[in-house]
């Protein structure tokens, strides 16, 4: 017969889990010490924070809840924990203006934030994180600092495997779901690398990020060439050069507030619309600066930050990859605080001609606004594509369709303003063909296949060759061509659909984004997947 032990006491110290919950103690404290002391303050040295601060910054005060905390290797001796080597990579929910976001970020300070992976994997392409991000609708936060995967790994597993055995599957899929912020940190190559590329907006470091799909010493072994890590991936060719990465940060700390400040202006994912800011800013508002703005001269440039600036709700600019693609502008901002998206022509960069940067910049932009259900406004003073040797080279033509057809896809609204010249493909590319087609002029616009200067030369070279005075005889023709080419007269034909004082142009467009909200609605959700661009 068994007895039954009824001593209080006894039961109470079989109850008692005081030693496991010092351990338990211990494993968390050894994880928040990352790599240690020492390695901690090497990474500082190097101007760079580690991946907890980091985490701190981005969020929300006291906002972080990890997952994984207790991932890593331990070391045991005679039944006690004598050493825990945490997992470099740190994730789990945060919170960006009081809404949950997932987010985590490779620790350097731990085996240089080399790519680890257990029974799970807790981040990178195919881990817990980007399944968090897709299983609860919300949006995802990369903060990169690492080089991928190792040669080593062949000695861990016992055989080589195939590339993608953590493939991009995921991570593919989120692109059509949830906000996908990528921020390279350090250094990122391989896997992580291009997992920044497979992002909606990234962001890196100056002088401290840098970005390549191999680093310089599989470049000097396959290629021969010595080089840097800056002079291969940094911010100057990274975003400048190549595009890349979208935008630049001078520190840290710009860069998480420009995280917080992009995903100010997104939805938590497709199934809702992004969220309306502040409406003090009245949406009647008109600016005298407006009227003349733009240069009688019409080879003359002007300011278009400045004209975009004193349309917007005031303070509501965001602009993305502002030193690529320069002849055109791609800007986040507000209309009596709804979100927008702004593609404007820059004249002052080739006179706002649409080279291949600027194409590709325009098409990622459009696919942007496009999932997230962010209405788009066209200012446009274009020329149309960008010619000659080097623009063929570049594939502009190429690129320029690509963007034609980003433009023809999209299922926004669309509001196309000619605040100048509206000319050729590239023109036709910012209106709204599959939609409503809204299109504003002001007093100053001009549209057709070809301007009028370029045109006339080719059409009526043989009369102006027989005329007495060729160039006098080319200067009229251009001058009866001008007159027929008025805004007013296509307007008599309803081919525009207003023109307006160009005081009155926010009113016109917060009046007309304000009620797209209805068709917006009805269109939430993942976009289709069209045929091939070209």
């Amino acid at each position: 017969m068994n007895s039954v032990n009824t001593n209080p006491a006894a039961q109470d110290d079989l109850d008692d889990w005081s030693v496991e919950l010092a351990e338990l103690q211990q494993r968390r404290a050894l994880s928040q010490a990352l790599g240690g002391e020492e390695s901690i303050e090497r990474h500082h040295t190097n101007g760079r924070k580690t991946i907890r601060e980091r985490l701190n910054g981005v969020l929300d005060q006291e906002s972080f809840q990890e997952v994984g905390t207790l991932t890593g290797k331990s070391e045991r001796k005679n039944g006690k924990l004598e050493r825990f080597t945490p997992a470099p990579y740190v994730c789990g929910l945060g919170e960006i203006w009081g809404r949950p976001v997932a987010i985590g970020g490779e620790d350097f300070t731990v085996k240089g934030g080399v790519s680890w992976s257990g029974d799970r994997k807790k981040g990178g392409q195919g881990g817990f994180i980007e399944d968090l991000a897709h299983d609860y609708r919300i949006p995802l936060i990369n903060l990169i600092d690492g080089a991928g995967g190792s040669v080593t790994s062949i000695l861990r597993r016992g055989h080589s495997v195939f590339p993608g055995v953590h493939g991009f599957e995921q991570s593919v899929r989120l692109l059509g779901e949830v906000p996908v912020v990528c921020a390279v940190m350090g250094t990122a190559a391989g896997g992580p690398a291009g997992r920044a590329i497979l992002s909606h907006w990234s962001v890196m470091v100056k002088e401290t990020s840098q970005v390549f799909a191999a680093g310089p010493p599989v470049v000097a072994r396959s290629l021969g060439q010595e080089i840097t890590k800056e002079d291969l991936g940094g911010s100057a060719v990274a975003v400048d050069l190549a595009g890349t990465i979208d935008n630049v940060a001078a520190n840290e700390e710009e860069c998480w507030e420009m995280i917080r400040r992009f995903l100010s202006y997104m939805p938590q994912n497709v199934w809702e619309l992004p969220p309306v800011g502040d409406q003090s800013d009245p949406p009647n508002r008109c600016e005298d600066a407006l009227a003349s703005i733009i240069p009688k001269n019409r080879r003359r440039p002007y300011n278009m930050r400045k004209l975009i600036n004193l349309i917007v709700d005031k303070d509501s600019i965001f602009e993305v990859a502002p030193t690529f693609g320069k002849s055109v502008i791609t800007t986040l901002a507000r209309m009596h605080g709804n979100v927008v998206g702004i593609i404007a022509n820059n004249p002052m960069v080739y006179g706002g001609a649409m080279d291949a940067k600027s194409a590709r910049k325009q098409t990622h932009f459009i696919d942007l606004c496009d999932t997230f259900h962010i209405p788009v406004v066209f200012l446009v003073d274009v020329p149309g594509f960008m010619v000659g040797k080097d623009a063929e080279a570049e594939a502009t033509l190429r690129e320029g369709m690509k963007c034609v057809c980003a433009g023809l896809q999209a299922t926004i609204p669309i509001y196309t303003v000619v605040v100048r010249k509206c000319y050729g493909m590239a023109g036709m590319g910012a209106t709204d063909k599959n939609g409503l087609d809204m299109k504003i002029a002001w007093p100053s616009a001009e549209w057709g296949s070809l301007p009028v200067e370029g045109g006339v030369s080719a059409a009526f070279k043989r009369e102006i060759a027989a005329a007495q005075n060729p160039k006098e005889r080319e200067q009229q023709i251009e001058r009866e061509l001008r007159e027929l080419a008025s805004p007013y007269l296509t307007a008599e034909s309803f081919g525009v659909e207003e023109i307006i004082n160009p005081r009155d142009t926010r009113a016109y467009l917060c009046r007309l984004i304000e009620a797209s909200k209805y068709k917006r609605l009805t269109s939430l959700g993942p976009k289709p997947k069209y045929g091939v661009r070209p």
